[in-house]
């Protein structure tokens, strides 16, 4: 409306002057005083040209105006942040998986208490153990064993927890990234829902590290109980000294 009436008011200012800027070529002779003002056709229209030309300048102008405003505008969508993040949600489910994986009971994720816990209760079984440290060692494999097992499941429970809250964060992203005013919209739901993924796939490989722990504990539990086995069978098999006679003094005989 505005670029209208300005259109408007150029046009007519400019049709206004044109007859006005042919009286300094106008001419009257001395005889022609009281007959009235010589109008000039070709300096008319020659004005009226150049009036056009000036009108079609300001419509350039306004054009030009126009465009660069729509550009602005569609920087400024372009450049538009994301008015959503799920930053916060993807963290707490990733920061509940790591304390699970932290609290492992037992023997956790630690190449040196692996180590040790394996040099002491794991592996080949000494002859020289008594039974009491062979049933103390065989409960403390069963025991890692079952806190695998347990683990395992906990850290099971809260991916599948996490599934919830999963799906709501990719509809919502899914609905963002439909409904962004811009380029930089986009490519921030796009990120976010990469996250997401990375974030799932950091529960996967937690469920599987979990699962794996378990297992090997269950294996290396069977695998010690087996030699142990052996090394008892073993020791009941071989033959001891036997009955050795010797002399027994049954009764006290005073001098």
């Amino acid at each position: 409306m505005i670029i209208r009436r300005l259109r408007t008011s150029l046009l007519a200012a400019l049709i206004v002057a044109a007859p006005l800027s042919v009286s300094p070529l106008m001419t009257a002779p001395a005889h022609a005083q009281f007959s009235g003002i010589v109008f000039d056709p070709t300096n008319y229209a020659q004005n009226v040209l150049t009036a056009a030309r000036e009108l079609q300048q300001v419509n350039n102008q306004i054009t030009s105006l126009q465009n660069q405003a729509t550009s602005l505008i569609n920087q400024a969508r372009n450049l538009a942040n994301l008015p959503f993040s799920s930053l916060q949600q993807l963290q707490q489910s990733i920061t509940r998986t790591q304390q699970l994986l932290a609290q492992a009971q037992g023997i956790a994720y630690d190449v040196q208490r692996i180590d040790q816990a394996f040099q002491t209760n794991y592996g080949k079984v000494p002859l020289s153990a008594s039974s009491q440290q062979l049933v103390t060692a065989a409960q403390t494999r069963w025991q890692n064993t079952v806190s695998g097992l347990q683990d395992a499941m906990r850290v099971q429970a809260t991916v599948v927890g996490n599934l919830d809250t999963n799906r709501t964060q990719t509809s919502a992203l899914i609905g963002q990234s439909q409904g962004a005013t811009g380029a930089l919209q986009a490519t921030q739901a796009g990120n976010q829902l990469l996250a997401l993924q990375a974030q799932q796939l950091a529960d996967l490989t937690a469920v599987l590290a979990a699962n794996g722990r378990a297992q090997a504990l269950q294996a290396a539990e069977q695998a010690t109980a087996v030699d142990q086995g052996r090394q008892q069978r073993q020791t009941f098999l071989t033959p001891g000294a036997g009955y050795q006679p010797g002399n027994v003094q049954m009764f006290h005989t005073g001098n």
